[in-house]
């Protein structure tokens, strides 16, 4: 099924990168250091960023790390990484934004929590300071919502409303409702005090996935900001990654959503990176966005009782993704490259024949060799113990043969699978 079109939203820019409008869908992450450490977070933004992370947002909850907010900036500079910062802000923002001019203006966006910023008078106090900071700066803010921190004022003045309804919503609908109310009507008093539209993003994020397929479709109906997509608090491991994937994949879809995160609980000393690498696969594997090679292998079967085409499987897939950032500017459309390495004869010259570039390995029982096919026809037949290394070197060669000099590589052949994907307008 094709993709819808995208909503058309409002385009936000943060720093030099583009949200919403005709802007691809972005990747962003955030940072688990202590920003106060300005060493260790330059080191995780710059990993993330590498990891292909457009946009990288940091805490910023005490003086110490406000404080070193400008230093973070100018150290990253210097490293040539220029991708954005996003502050996080809660409780103290208001203080923060006012006492350390350097860190907001060091900062190319600011994440406000509208159940956090405050009760009664002083939510407004709060509120207008730290939107007065963004004007002042010319700064965009993303007025972030989210369900385990929601303004229990404005919570309890919907429960009392629903009350007295007549057709009154259930305990979730009222959750969802004052979700979207808080980030609307928040984005609104911003307006008002003179932040433009088009520098408002917003997010309402929930833990549940049909919570947050509803929030969204609701948002995307009743207004035209920027949205910002993610399932909070998502957990670890494949439970994230299944619960973030079922969620946004419908949402996306739907043509809903302007940048995404998926938020990883990392495994202990785990990789933070893994968030920025699984959003960009599901951008990817929904034909939205391209950003590497990506690798079609086999589960494996009682044919395939050898685990060397696992094993190659992943050596590819790793050597395409470390080559991305020279290939990136040297072999433009080399995202885009099909590759398969398959385990048996019984799919193998099939899906090497739809690949740009396939090996299919020799199964249990079957002749050892390995036959490659290129642009859909066989060009060689590897054997013996140097598989693995003779057919990196083919995929080397095919790149630069194909990709290289500016070029973007010939036609798709006739007859071969393509997935349906949507034009992408470049950052």
């Amino acid at each position: 099924m094709a993709v819808l079109a995208r909503r058309k939203s409002r385009q936000v820019m943060v720093g030099h990168v583009a949200i919403g409008g005709d802007a691809p869908i972005i990747v962003q992450s955030m940072t688990n250091t202590d920003t106060a450490d300005a060493q260790s977070t330059v080191r995780q933004v710059a990993e993330l960023a590498r990891a292909g992370s457009e946009i990288v947002r940091i805490t910023v909850n005490s003086p110490e790390a406000a404080a070193q907010v400008a230093t973070i900036r100018e150290k990253l500079d210097a490293m040539g990484c220029d991708v954005p910062l996003v502050g996080d802000f809660h409780f103290n923002g208001h203080r923060l934004l006012k006492q350390y001019p350097e860190c907001a203006e060091a900062l190319a966006k600011y994440r406000i929590n509208p159940g956090n910023v405050g009760h009664g008078k002083k939510r407004d106090d709060q509120f207008s300071t730290m939107i007065e900071a963004a004007c002042r700066y010319a700064k965009p803010v993303r007025i972030g919502v989210n369900w385990g921190s929601l303004d229990p004022e404005l919570l309890a003045r919907m429960m009392d409303e629903n009350a007295r309804s007549a057709e009154p919503l259930d305990a979730a609908g009222i959750m969802r409702e004052a979700l979207i109310a808080s980030a609307l009507e928040s984005a609104a008093q911003a307006v008002q005090w003179g932040l433009p539209a088009e520098r408002i993003a917003i997010s309402c994020k929930v833990s549940g996935v049909q919570d947050l397929i509803a929030v969204y479709r609701e948002l995307a109906r009743r207004c035209d900001y920027a949205l910002h997509l993610g399932l909070t608090e998502a957990g670890m491991g494949s439970k994230g990654i299944v619960a973030s994937s079922a969620a946004m994949g419908i949402l996306l879809q739907e043509g809903i959503g302007d940048t995404i995160r998926v938020s990883l609980t990392p495994e202990p000393n785990g990789d933070r990176t893994r968030e920025v690498i699984v959003a960009q696969e599901l951008l990817q594997t929904m034909g939205l966005r391209s950003f590497t090679p990506l690798v079609t292998a086999c589960p494996g079967c009682g044919r395939t009782t050898s685990t060397y085409f696992q094993e190659l499987a992943d050596k590819i897939q790793g050597y395409l993704r470390a080559q991305m950032p020279i290939w990136k500017a040297a072999h433009p459309g080399v995202e885009e490259m099909k590759v398969a390495v398959m385990g048996c004869v019984v799919n193998g010259p099939g899906e090497s024949k739809h690949a740009d570039i396939g090996i299919s390995l020799p199964g249990t029982n079957e002749v050892p060799v390995a036959p490659v096919y290129v642009d859909g026809e066989k060009t060689v037949t590897l054997k013996g113990g140097r598989i693995a290394e003779e057919f990196q070197a083919i995929v080397a060669g095919y790149v630069e043969k194909r990709y290289g000099q500016g070029g973007r590589g010939p036609a798709p052949r006739p007859g071969a699978q393509r997935p349906a994907s949507i034009p992408i307008k470049a950052v």
